[in-house]
């Protein structure tokens, strides 16, 4: 069974339920994860209070350092954490590799502490009175990633709060943790006893963590009902808190759109990660006459996709993550069949293989009353749909409740100036089908797909990590 971190110590505790931990692609089950009780999370969350003045303490050139460490023992480490993701995910080696690399460019962003952590100052704002911001740690900060990067997000999230001389307990997804488990061992040759802890379990861990004296902010990635709640929960407990949630991408295809770029790229947004991923493409809307064209070439390369096990290079599309979050996304695409889209593309006949696979669907003429056309799926399942003009299409996919990511695929300045003037998404892909801001940006979902008001990633996250101190002097 995987154990906790605490205070730099491994402890599995004893009361735990132990809770199993899947292979994806044979559905064999690999590991055990403890469901930690409250108390185990009170624990950690003390270790993390006595560690953080110590930890502030720190110059900050040494604890830069220590990140130019944690970084350059990520890098050797980088293949590890690949397998780890794609043993315990199901995701293919190459997109694990993409998801451990865009972590460590958090890390990177990191580094540069000693200019993002910089107050300012103004001399003279009276007579002989000068007035200066200062940056200061926040105190002990709770990391919720999600089972779908179980990777990445945690290093969104940590490597900001510890650099800016907070300390930081993170509670893995309970569905995939391995990944976190070896970041924990990776982190614990680094930092002090204290600065970083780590606790599984599920719902009950997670909410005593959140409501928590000890925690003054929560980071949180999920599903749109959760990131609601543990919003919910922890404004109500004074904390502050970043909850992203979830998502109904669309992308739209104009009728002048190069499809030898814009089929891939739907593609992969489509059925990258298996569809399980915030900022997959779900839904795709054309413009004009373009659909005659686009959806037979969608249909022929999504057929064509290699599906297996991720460990295998030749593999394009691997196994969802759980049976039942497989019978879930099932159970969409017969509901669309059953209020009327068109199945061009049936991915079911790969559930009789062992695992949790379910190749790619396709289903056309979705309207937005439709269950598939306005719900996140979080599966290999692409939604179409034909408008007359852009507006249409805009207006349309501005009806989500929803508002992560939009993406369009046009070779007119003009159709793309006014989609991303007038799309109501946070992140905006032009001929991009994947609109993943780098590390320096914010990862900027709108609507219901945050809650909160700075958000992950980028300078957002040095400020959520800091509070301001104001000093007015006159010497």
């Amino acid at each position: 069974m995987l154990a906790n971190l605490i205070d730099g110590k491994w402890v599995v505790p004893s009361k735990a339920t132990p809770y199993p931990i899947y292979d994806p692609s044979t559905g064999e089950v690999i590991e055990e994860v403890p469901l930690s009780e409250p108390t185990v999370v009170d624990a950690a969350v003390k270790a993390a209070q006595a560690a953080q003045p110590m930890w502030a303490a720190m110059s900050l050139t040494e604890r830069v350092a220590r990140m130019f460490r944690f970084k350059a023992l990520l890098e050797s480490r980088f293949e590890d954490l690949a397998l780890a993701v794609t043993r315990n995910h199901g995701k293919t080696l190459d997109e694990a590799r993409g998801e451990v690399r865009r972590g460590i460019d958090v890390v990177d962003f990191a580094c540069g502490a000693p200019t993002l952590l910089q107050g300012r100052t103004l001399r003279e704002v009276s007579t002989s009175v000068d007035q200066d911001v200062y940056r200061f740690p926040i105190g002990v900060a709770a990391g919720i990633p999600p089972f779908n990067f179980p990777v990445m997000i945690p290093l969104w999230m940590f490597p900001l709060a510890i650099v800016a001389g907070n300390t930081f307990v993170l509670k893995p997804s309970e569905r995939t943790p391995l990944g976190a488990a070896l970041l924990a061992e990776l982190v614990n040759e680094i930092f002090p006893p204290g600065v970083f802890n780590m606790v599984h379990g599920a719902s009950e861990a997670a909410e005593a963590l959140i409501t928590h004296d000890g925690i003054q902010a929560v980071s949180f990635v999920g599903s749109e009902p959760v990131a609601r709640r543990v919003y919910e929960i922890a404004a109500a407990h004074h904390k502050r808190v970043q909850a992203a949630g979830g998502a109904k991408n669309h992308i739209i295809v104009m009728d002048d759109a190069d499809l030898d770029l814009a089929v891939p790229a739907i593609i992969g947004s489509a059925f990258g990660n298996a569809g399980e991923r915030c900022l997959a493409g779900s839904v795709v809307l054309t413009v004009g006459h373009i659909g005659d064209e686009l959806l037979p070439r969608l249909q022929e390369r999504a057929e064509k996709l290699v599906i297996g096990p991720g460990t295998d290079q030749s593999v394009e599309l691997g196994p969802l993550v759980r049976a039942e979050h497989r019978q879930k996304v099932v159970s969409y695409i017969e509901k669309g069949i059953s209020e009327g889209a068109h199945l061009l593309l049936d991915g079911r006949a790969l559930m009789e293989r062992p695992g949790f696979f379910l190749g790619p669907t396709i289903l056309n003429e979705v309207s937005t009353k439709m269950s598939v056309g306005r719900e996140e799926i979080f599966g290999p399942v692409l939604s179409v749909a034909s408008t007359a003009t852009l507006r249409e299409a805009i207006e349309r996919a501005n009806t989500m409740e929803l508002g992560n990511m939009a993406a369009i695929f046009t070779s007119n300045g003009k159709a793309a100036h006014e989609f991303r003037e007038s799309i109501e998404a946070g992140m905006v892909g032009i001929n991009v089908g994947v609109a993943q801001p780098f590390a320096f940006y914010p990862f900027s979902g709108w609507k219901r797909s945050f809650y909160g008001d700075l958000h992950i990633e980028g300078t957002d996250g040095i400020e959520f990590y800091t509070k301001k101190k104001v000093v007015v002097s006159r010497w």
